[in-house]
């Protein structure tokens, strides 16, 4: 069972770093300018922050199985669809169908484990974030492979035969699970918040787009109705006896400070893995597959504590690993930022970055299963607000980092300067740790 589900994680995660590699044959081929071309990558992430919330709630509804499937379904015919497509408006809709489906898998996969796997929940859960990280690595080579030996289109095809292998063995060994709550479909909760999240969303991207500014009518717009409509959805939320998202799943005892460690999480981590190859580039001079290794350093580091961390998770609780994993990340980022001295810059960027990989392989395991304690029932709801979260960030992180960047005379030294805020803001969110719930994986 865990098998399948890491295999569906495991498609999931290379496509989140597949496609990067064949930007530019993607460009050439359908005759589009780079901003077009890199909505391809946008829109995946701008997806997976709407549908993660919202299928967690689904999965609660009808069951995680019956997600799971038509999920990987979904992602598998777009997948498909994906590779015949002839321009680039095609590729960037069918790419936003994608993330539906790879947004809906996540929860999904949460409510499975924690249907089926009693007291090695907290275990299994803690693993996921090692499979994203082989995805992460694997990611650039298979797209490398497709794009130097076939097309691009064949980084989407490679995604189908491993697709159907997952529905077929979901039919065939994933027991079915049990539906949740029964109550009338909250159809208005839904469309407000996922409005809203579009709204903000588009606000945030386009700020990192070439010539962008926090005047434009385009940017009021979206940032607008992202808050009326926010504001909607709460006092909706409000009134109704059992809403779409519960509010105290978001700002609830518990819930509102691992929502903003998530949110710091994917400010930091996940929006290093963006910002770091360019930055060893325009700053250093490195070439673009030098600037590449650094992601599979950060991976490595993942990837040799994470099952430590799972492994120690009841001993040593929540609250030290994610103290221990935040504080790495602040030495990772001054060490990022800092101009090396002795060492060739590769090498030291390198260091820096399998810095960043321990210290999220050590917080993962902790905060993937702190809070689920508080609502058992509501788990995978917990976890696509999670994923929700740390999206965010990294898309704030981005879009913020290239509209400054953007206006930079030395665009190398600026982003240095932004690593080092990003460690202040994290290093000075540290004392919140203390608030966060301590079970030590005792539902």
């Amino acid at each position: 069972m865990f098998l399948i589900v890491s295999i569906g994680l495991f498609v999931i995660a290379v496509d989140q770093t597949v496609v990067a590699t064949a930007l530019a044959a993607v460009q050439a081929d359908l005759d589009t300018g780079i901003n077009w071309a890199a909505w391809t990558i946008t829109v995946y992430s701008l997806g997976q922050v709407i549908v993660m919330p919202m299928a967690g709630r689904l999965s609660i509804r009808y069951g995680p199985r019956r997600i799971l499937l038509g999920a990987m379904t979904l992602f598998t015919v777009a997948s498909l669809c994906c590779g015949f497509a002839n321009s680039i408006e095609v590729l960037v809709l069918l790419r936003a169908v994608q993330a539906v489906g790879a947004g809906a898998l996540v929860p999904a996969a949460t409510g499975i484990v924690v249907a089926s796997f009693g007291d090695n929940r907290d275990r299994a859960l803690g693993m996921f974030n090692s499979i994203f990280s082989v995805g992460a690595i694997t990611g650039p080579l298979i797209g490398g492979l497709c794009v130097t030996f076939l097309s691009w289109r064949a980084v989407f095809w490679v995604n189908v035969p491993l697709g159907i292998l997952i529905v077929a063995l979901s039919l065939r060994y994933l027991p079915p699970t049990a539906s949740g709550e029964r109550q009338t479909f909250d159809a208005l909760g839904a469309l407000l918040f996922a409005l809203s999240m579009l709204g903000a969303m588009l606000a945030i991207t386009h700020l990192g787009g070439e010539g962008a500014s926090p005047l434009s009518p385009f940017f009021l717009a979206a940032a607008a109705s992202g808050l009326v409509l926010g504001v909607l959805f709460v006092l909706h939320a409000r009134r109704r006896a059992e809403p779409f998202i519960p509010l105290r799943l978001i700002h609830g005892k518990g819930f509102g400070v691992l929502n903003l460690i998530n949110t710091l999480y994917g400010v930091a981590a996940h929006g290093f893995s963006a910002l770091a190859p360019l930055y060893a580039q325009s700053r250093y001079g490195l070439s673009p597959l030098q600037g590449g290794t650094l992601l599979t350093s950060r991976a490595v580091g993942v990837v040799a504590v994470g099952g430590l961390a799972v492994l120690s998770l009841r001993r040593t609780g929540y609250r030290l690993p994610i103290l221990v994993g935040l504080a790495g990340f602040v030495v990772s980022l001054t060490l990022t930022a800092t101009s090396p001295s002795g060492l060739a810059p590769a090498h030291w960027l390198a260091m820096a970055a399998a810095v960043m990989g321990v210290a999220m392989g050590i917080t993962v395991p902790a905060s993937n299963n702190a809070g689920f304690h508080l609502a058992p029932d509501q788990a995978p709801a917990i976890a696509g607000l999670r994923g929700m979260f740390r999206q965010t960030g990294a898309i704030v992180t981005v879009s913020v980092a290239t509209a400054i960047l953007s206006r930079s005379a030395d665009p190398g030294v600026t982003q240095g300067v932004l690593f080092l805020v990003i460690a202040g803001v994290v290093l000075a969110a540290l004392p919140l740790v203390a608030l966060i719930p301590e079970h030590r994986g005792s539902w």
